[in-house]
C-alpha cells in the first residue's frame, strides 16, 4: 500500500494469493504502477499497468539489464549505496568474474561441480580492526572444513535465510566506487553487457517494453518513493532459483528500496505456514531459526560449531546463546556445562539428505521408512514416476492428510500399476493411512509472507480418528519413550531426556499450543517468558526452542493471538499478530533512515533518530537497531556481536552490517548473478558459449530421469507449470470437493494459436505431451494467453500446465509433475519445474505396456539412454 511501483514476478499474485492481492490494488488506487512479467497473460496480467511477456528461465537476463540500466545511466539511490551496501568494499585480486572465464567463476572444480569461495572474499585492512574472535585457530579450521564435498553437499548456506554467513575482519573500502576491484566496478562490469537490445535477444522482450519497466522503476526509487518486488516459486522453482531471487536484492539495494516503506522484497508463501516451515523448520540441513543442523565432518563440540561465529559483527555474533538456549529448551536439566549442553545428543548430517535425493536413495532400498505429511509427492512433486518407484521400495509408509491421497494408494492405481512397470503383489510398503485434523480443526500459528505469527483457534472439533499434528507427534513420542524407560542404552538417553511433558486438552488430549508456543519462546531464569533474543544467555540459564521467535510469548501473553482491528491502531497495525524478530514489520528499517539518522525524506519517514530523547522512534513499528545506539557510534576494540557494528550498519544480521550486492560468501553458485538458461532449453545461452547451464546444478541419475539437454529437436517446445485458483496444491484438497471440481473439472493445457495450428491441436480437443520422463493426455485450451516469444534463435512456443490432477477424486486426470526432471538448485535442492522442454501433439497417448514402448521410442530418437527399468525399479539410481 506504501509503494509508489510494485513488480510481481515470478508470481501469478491475483489468483494465488487474492488476498494479499488487495494491498495491490489499493496502492494502484493510490497511483502507484503495477507491472506483471510472467510467460502467461493471467488475472494478475489483466488488472496490472503493463504486462510484460517473458521466456520462462530468462528473468536474469530481464532483471540483469535493470541493473545495467541503473548504473550505465548512474539512476543509483548513491548515498545510500555508499553508506549502506559493500559496493566500496574491495575484492582479492586473484577473483576471476564469469565475464572473464566465459561463464565460470574463479575456484570451479570440474570434477565436483563446485566452487572454492576463497578466491571471492575481501580484501582486508591489517588485522582484524575492531573483531575480535574467541578462537581463531578454530574458526580458520571450520573455514577449512566447509570447502569438503560432503559439507557443501548439506548446503549450510541456508543458514543464511535470517542473515548472512558469517565473514572475519573488514575489508577493505574505496568510498569513491572508483577502485577497480570495488564490488561497485566489478558489478558494473559483470552486467555491461546487460543491454536492452541482450534482453529482447535473450528474454523475447521488445527493447521498448524493457525500457518502459525501467523507466517506472527508476522513477519511483530514491530518497521520496519506493518500489516494492514480488515474487513466487515462479522464481525458486529454477536451477538458478536463489540467484534469480539475489538479482533483485541487488537491484533493490541499489535503488535504496530495502528497509524503506512500499520497498524490500516480498517472498509471497502459500496456504497455512510455508514461511514457519522453514523458520522451525521442515529442512534437512537446518535447526530452528536457521542454525545449521551439526555435521559429522565439521561439528564434534559444540565450540566447533559455534567457532564460526565467536567474535564476528552482527546478531550471528549471539550464536552460542541461540544454541545453548535451544538445547536447553529441548533437554532442560539434562542439558549441562558438564556434558556441553548436550550437544551429543543432537544428531548429525554427513551430506545431502534432501527431499529428491532421499527418493532416490529410496529406490536404492537405503531408506526404511518414511513420514509424509500434507505432502502427496507422487503428484505435486518432480518426477512422479521417481516418487511412486521411491514409495514401492521402502518398508513402511506413513501418511497423513485430509483425504486418501495418491501417495498413498500408488501400490494399486499408480500409473506405473497399469504399463506393468511395478506390481501390486510385489510391492511389500506396508502404508499407514492416518487421518489428519485441517487448519480449522486445530490450535496453533500459522507463518506468512510478513514474518507475521497469527494464531488460529479450533473452531471445531477433528472427525472420527483425525487428529492434529501435534496430537500425533506428542503421542508418538510419549510411547516411544515409554517403551523405552527401563532402557540403559546410551543411544537412548536423547529420546529419555527430551522435556515432553505438555498440558493435554480436551477429550482428544491434545497437547496445548499454546504451552508449545511458550517453550518456543523461550523462559528466562526466573521462568518468566522471555521477551525476546536479547535476553539468551550461553550460560544454560535461558530457554528457547526458536531464538528468532522469542518475544513471541512476551509478558506471558500469547503476541500472536492478538487481534486489534485496524481503525484502532496506526497503519503499521503492530498488534495485529507478532512478527519475528521482536514484532518488526519492516525488516532492517534503520536503513529508512540517513547515515545521521534522519528521515530520507518526510514523504517516506519510517524509522529516525530522535536527539532528545536519545534513542531510535518511528512511526508504529519497532526499530531494527538497538535502540540508544546513537547514528555517531563507532565500535571500539575487541567489540563482539551487535556491538561490532557502527551507528549507521542498518543490515544487523549482516557480519558487516551491509547489504550485499556481491556475496564474497554462502552462495554456492557464484558471488553475483549470472544469466544460464534452464537445465533443458531450446536454445543456446546468448551470454557464454562456454557454459549452458548453471555448471554447480544437481542432477540424480536414472533411467526414469533422463534429461533432454538443450536445443533438442525431438522435445522444441517450452513447458511451464502453474497452480489455478480453484484447485489447491497437489488437488487432495480440492479435486474431492463436488464445488471445486466443477468449476476446473478436467486437466488441460494452455497453448497461443499460432502453436496450435503449428502442432493440429483443437480447442478442447485432446493433447499428449511427451517427455523422456513421461507423457500424459490433457484437453487443449487454445489461448492468446501463451504468445510466442521470439528470440535470436528464433520463435519459442510455451505451453502452460497446470499441475493439480492425479488419479483420486471427483475431477482426476494425468499428473503434469510427471513430465519433470528432477535438476535442482545447488542451494536449495528446489526443482526446475517453471520451465523444461516436450514435444506436444494431437490426441490421447497410448494405454499400458504400449506407454513404455512409446516413451522408448522417443529417448532413441533423442539419442538419449533407455528409460526402461526392472519391475519396481529397485537399485537403479546411476552414481
Amino acid at each position: 500500500m506504501n509503494s509508489d511501483c510494485i513488480v510481481i514476478e515470478g508470481s501469478n499474485m491475483a489468483e494465488c494469493h487474492p488476498v494479499a492481492f488487495q494491498w495491490v490494488t489499493e496502492a494502484k488506487a493510490r497511483g502507484a504502477k503495477v507491472v506483471h512479467i510472467d510467460p502467461r497473460f493471467t488475472r494478475t496480467s489483466a488488472i496490472a499497468d503493463l504486462h510484460v511477456p517473458l521466456r520462462a528461465g530468462s528473468d536474469i537476463a530481464f532483471l540483469g539489464g535493470l541493473i545495467n540500466f541503473v548504473l550505465a545511466n548512474d539512476l543509483y539511490f548513491r548515498d545510500y549505496v555508499v553508506a549502506y551496501t559493500n559496493a566500496a568494499a574491495l575484492v582479492q585480486e586473484r577473483f576471476r568474474d564469469a565475464e572473464d572465464l566465459d561463464g565460470l567463476f574463479s575456484g570451479f572444480d570440474p570434477d565436483t561441480n563446485t566452487y572454492d569461495q576463497a578466491s571471492w572474499q575481501y580484501e582486508r585492512e591489517e588485522g582484524r580492526d575492531g573483531v575480535s574472535e574467541d578462537d581463531p585457530a578454530r574458526a580458520d579450521r571450520q573455514e577449512e572444513l566447509s570447502q569438503e564435498y560432503s559439507v557443501k553437499q548439506a548446503d549450510q548456506a541456508q543458514t543464511s535465510g535470517s542473515g548472512g554467513p558469517p565473514i572475519h575482519g573488514k575489508p577493505k573500502r574505496d568510498e569513491t566506487l572508483q577502485h577497480p576491484r570495488s564490488v561497485f566496478q566489478i558489478l558494473k562490469r559483470h552486467f555491461a553487457r546487460y543491454t536492452p537490445e541482450k534482453v529482447a535477444e535473450v528474454c523475447g522482450i521488445e527493447p521498448e517494453v524493457f525500457l518502459k519497466v525501467a523507466e517506472w522503476v527508476t522513477a519511483n526509487s530514491g530518497r521520496d518513493r519506493t518500489t516494492a518486488w514480488v515474487y513466487s516459486v515462479g522464481w525458486t522453482q529454477h536451477t538458478v532459483g536463489a540467484q534469480y531471487i539475489r538479482t533483485a536484492a541487488i537491484l533493490q539495494a541499489l535503488l535504496g528500496n530495502m528497509g524503506r516503506p512500499g520497498g524490500g522484497i516480498l517472498a509471497l508463501r502459500g496456504h497455512a505456514s510455508i514461511q514457519g516451515s522453514t523458520d522451525i523448520p521442515t529442512l534437512f540441513n537446518l535447526l530452528p531459526g536457521y542454525l545449521a543442523m551439526p555435521h559429522a565432518a565439521q561439528h564434534e563440540t559444540l565450540d566447533d560449531y559455534v567457532a564460526d561465529a565467536a567474535g564476528v559483527a552482527g546478531f550471528w555474533g549471539n550464536k552460542r546463546a541461540y544454541m545453548v538456549s535451544l538445547l536447553k529448551a529441548w533437554w532442560g536439566d539434562a542439558a549441562t556445562p558438564e556434558n556441553d549442553f548436550a550437544f551429543d545428543y543432537m544428531p548429525r548430517i554427513n551430506g545431502d539428505h534432501s527431499s529428491y535425493r532421499s527418493v532416490a536413495d529410496m529406490i536404492q532400498g537405503k531408506v526404511g521408512g518414511y513420514f509424509l505429511v500434507g505432502e502427496n509427492p507422487t503428484v505435486g512433486h518432480a518426477n512422479g514416476r521417481m516418487q511412486r518407484f521411491g514409495l514401492a521400495n521402502l518398508e513402511w509408509l506413513v501418511v497423513r492428510d485430509l483425504q486418501m491421497i495418491e501417495s498413498a494408494t500408488f501400490w494399486k492405481d499408480g500409473p506405473e500399476i497399469e504399463t506393468g512397470e511395478m506390481v501390486t503383489e510385489q510391492i511389500a510398503t506396508e502404508v499407514f493411512f492416518m487421518p489428519a485434523a485441517s487448519h480449522a480443526e486445530k490450535d496453533g500459528t500459522f507463518t506468512q509472507t510478513q514474518r507475521l505469527l497469527q494464531w488460529r483457534h479450533k473452531a471445531v472439533e477433528p472427525p472420527a480418528d483425525a487428529r492434529s499434528d501435534l496430537w500425533f507427534y506428542y503421542h508418538l513420542g510419549r510411547i516411544l519413550r515409554d517403551r523405552l524407560k527401563d532402557s540403559t542404552d546410551p543411544r537412548d538417553r536423547p529420546l529419555l531426556d527430551l522435556t515432553w511433558d505438555y498440558p493435554l486438552e480436551g477429550e482428544t488430549r491434545d497437547p496445548s499450543a499454546a504451552a508449545v508456543l511458550r517453550e518456543i519462546n523461550g523462559v528466562g531464569p526466573d521462568g518468566r517468558a522471555l521477551s525476546g533474543y536479547l535476553e539468551l544467555k550461553d550460560d544454560g540459564s535461558t530457554s528457547s526452542g526458536c531464538w528468532i521467535y522469542s518475544g513471541v510469548y512476551a509478558d506471558e501473553v500469547n503476541q500472536a493471538a492478538r487481534r486489534k482491528p485496524g481503525r484502532e491502531q496506526g497503519p503499521v497495525a503492530a498488534e495485529w499478530g507478532w512478527a519475528w524478530p521482536y514484532n518488526r514489520r519492516i525488516l532492517y528499517n534503520r536503513a529508512s533512515a540517513d547515515p545521521d539518522g534522519k528521515p530520507w525524506s518526510d514523504r517516506k519517514k519510517y524509522v529516525w533518530w530522535d536527539e532528545q530523547a536519545g534513542r531510535w522512534v518511528s512511526t508504529g513499528d519497532n526499530p531494527d537497531f538497538e535502540a540508544t545506539k546513537p547514528p555517531s557510534y563507532e565500535p571500539p576494540p575487541g567489540a563482539k556481536a551487535q556491538d561490532a557494528l557502527s551507528g549507521r550498519d542498518p543490515f544487523v544480521m549482516q557480519g558487516d552490517g551491509k547489504a550485499w550486492l556481491f556475496a564474497p560468501k554462502g552462495v554456492t553458485d557464484g558471488p553475483l548473478p549470472t544469466h544460464y538458461e534452464p537445465a533443458e532449453s531450446p536454445v543456446k545461452n546468448a551470454l557464454y558459449d562456454g557454459v549452458q547451464s548453471n555448471p554447480t546444478m544437481e542432477h540424480i541419475k536414472g533411467p526414469w530421469n533422463r534429461e533432454h539437454g538443450s536445443a533438442s529437436d525431438v522435445f522444441p517446445y517450452v513447458f511451464t507449470t502453474y497452480r489455478l485458483t480453484e484447485h489447491h496444491t497437489a488437488g487432495g484438497m480440492s479435486r474431492t470437493l463436488p464445488y471445486l471440481s466443477e468449476l476446473q473439472p478436467e486437466f488441460f493445457v494452455e497453448v497461443s494459436p499460432q502453436l496450435a495450428a503449428e502442432r493440429g491441436l483443437v480447442n478442447a480437443g485432446w493433447a499428449t505431451l511427451v517427455t523422456a520422463r513421461a507423457a500424459i493426455e490433457a484437453r487443449v485450451l487454445v489461448t492468446e494467453r501463451m504468445r510466442p516469444i521470439r528470440t535470436a534463435s528464433g520463435v519459442v512456443h510455451q505451453i502452460g500446465v497446470p499441475y493439480h490432477w492425479g488419479e483420486r477424486g471427483i475431477s482426476t486426470g494425468d499428473s503434469a509433475n510427471d513430465l519433470l526432471p528432477v535438476v535442482m538448485d545447488p542451494n536449495t535442492h528446489i526443482q526446475e519445474s517453471k520451465a523444461a522442454t516436450c514435444d506436444i501433439r494431437p490426441g490421447r497417448r497410448p494405454r499400458g505396456p504400449g506407454l513404455v514402448t512409446f516413451l522408448e521410442e522417443y529417448r532413441q530418437r533423442a539419442g538419449l539412454p533407455t528409460g526402461l527399468v526392472p519391475v519396481g525399479a529397485r537399485g537403479t539410481v546411476e552414481g
